[in-house]
């Protein structure tokens, strides 16, 4: 009977010590010096080296401009899995300090990770590129530099439709969108562009202020030798409809 009830304590107690183990090759990454519009990277790998296979439930990233990915399969002993942390640098020079949580079933349920680095902008990090570097830099080139959609009428959101080219050496990506009105916005997120394709590109365009306008719109990208601009010009009347008025010195007469 001993004989017995020693075998099932230690059954017991080895079934509540089995459970997988996230052994990681580190916790933390220092990216350096980041090119401002490209979309810092880096991979965490761990191991399991536990007796359960590992199941992550979920990667919480502290802040929007970090965007995690992590192996949604179990890991099972012994095989390796990864976390994925991606750091959006378009818009956002300085010092950066990021974490992502890992949540899991493994012996550490809450992992903290950290990113951190530098984002400079394109003034300050082209003096310090080789020239192999510089050459091997995407390059963007723009169909047109302008787009005028005539009149419009207040409260619609036309879309002004280019073509972005990459002419240099490695995939370029386009990051975020900047204008003094804060009118413009991409219609779908545009995908990586491989060296020598092209893309079609779509911006929204939400300017609400009345009568001629001109938007100066800076796409911001990769490509270290600088950002790409374009203008978004529009006669914006209140109503298109040939009965609606307006007052013009005093006296109520209908668009033109």
């Amino acid at each position: 009977m001993k004989k017995f009830l020693t075998i099932c304590l230690l059954a017991l107690a080895g079934a509540a010590h089995a459970q997988g183990v996230m052994q990681f090759t580190t916790d933390g990454h220092d990216f350096g010096n980041v090119p401002e519009g490209t979309m810092a990277t880096h991979e965490f790998k761990f191991k399991n080296t536990g007796n359960q296979p590992v199941i992550i439930s979920n990667v919480q990233a502290s802040c929007g401009c970090t965007t995690p990915d992590w192996t949604k399969t179990p890991v099972l002993p012994g095989k390796m899995g990864v976390i994925k942390a991606m750091y959006s640098s378009a818009g956002r020079p300085g010092v950066f300090n990021k974490t992502v949580t890992v949540t899991s079933n493994a012996t550490e349920a809450s992992k903290v990770l950290s990113i951190k680095g530098t984002v400079l902008t394109k003034d300050q990090i082209k003096p310090t590129l080789t020239p192999a570097q510089l050459a091997a830099s995407p390059h963007l080139i723009l169909d047109q530099s302008a787009h005028d959609f005539g009149k419009m009428e207040a409260g619609q959101q036309p879309t002004a439709r280019f073509t972005v080219k990459n002419t240099g050496k490695t995939e370029l990506v386009l990051g975020a969108l900047s204008s003094g009105c804060y009118c413009v916005g991409y219609k779908n997120n545009p995908a990586p562009i491989a060296p020598g394709q092209s893309a079609m590109v779509e911006l929204l365009y939400s300017q609400r202020q009345l009568g001629q306008v001109s938007d100066v719109v800076t796409i911001t990208s990769n490509d270290v030798s600088g950002d790409a601009k374009i203008t978004l010009k529009a006669n914006i009347v209140r109503d298109l409809s040939g009965n609606s008025m307006v007052k013009e010195s005093g006296t109520a007469v209908p668009f033109k």
